[in-house]
């Protein structure tokens, strides 16, 4: 009776994982872009991780906020050693869920909400924000873009710079995903 017992939880495991609809990557690109009067600043990351789980419709992101490469050197130096502290916190996290009907085996551009807790500076938000999701050929790619306030995160910006950093950054998030 334990073997069957056993051969059922196995068969049910296997059953349910190819079932799974699970969706990573470790490469998503996420851009922030300040316009302000002096200069533009931007400043893009290529090395985040994701991961969508198509069943439950979570998804979540992670990444080292050193791995933002900006257009000067000078520019990043501040970024992670004035204020993102990024020594201190290192991790920038998105864990949420989205709503809306994806069909990951049928080709579409789908239309999302996502809302979750990001966690920047060791301060957490709930953001709320649209997405799509692409399905074309068996590939996922997301896309987002939204508006953050460095002063929600408690991320100070000096007086004598203040003018030239706008007070709301905008962040463009895109990822192809591999089904796991």
């Amino acid at each position: 009776m334990k073997k069957l017992t056993i051969l059922l939880i196995l068969i049910a495991s296997i059953v349910s994982t190819a079932h799974a609809q699970l969706f990573m990557t470790k490469n998503a690109f996420v851009n922030f872009y300040s316009k302000a009067a002096l200069e533009d600043i931007t400043a893009d990351n290529n090395q985040a991780y994701s991961i969508i789980d198509g069943t439950k419709k979570n998804i979540a992101f992670s990444l080292l906020m050193k791995s933002f490469i900006f257009q000067k050197q000078l520019m990043q130096d501040h970024f992670n050693e004035n204020y993102v502290e990024s020594d201190k916190y290192p991790k920038a996290v998105f864990s949420g869920a989205y709503t809306g009907d994806v069909t990951f085996d049928k080709d579409g551009v789908y239309k999302i909400i996502v809302k979750g807790n990001l966690t920047l500076h060791n301060v957490t938000r709930v953001i709320e924000l649209p997405a799509t999701l692409e399905i074309k050929n068996g590939k996922v790619s997301g896309n987002a873009q939204f508006t953050i306030k460095p002063e929600d995160y408690n991320i100070s910006i000096p007086s004598v710079v203040r003018d030239n950093i706008a007070k709301e950054l905008t962040v463009t998030i895109k990822a192809n995903y591999i089904a796991h």
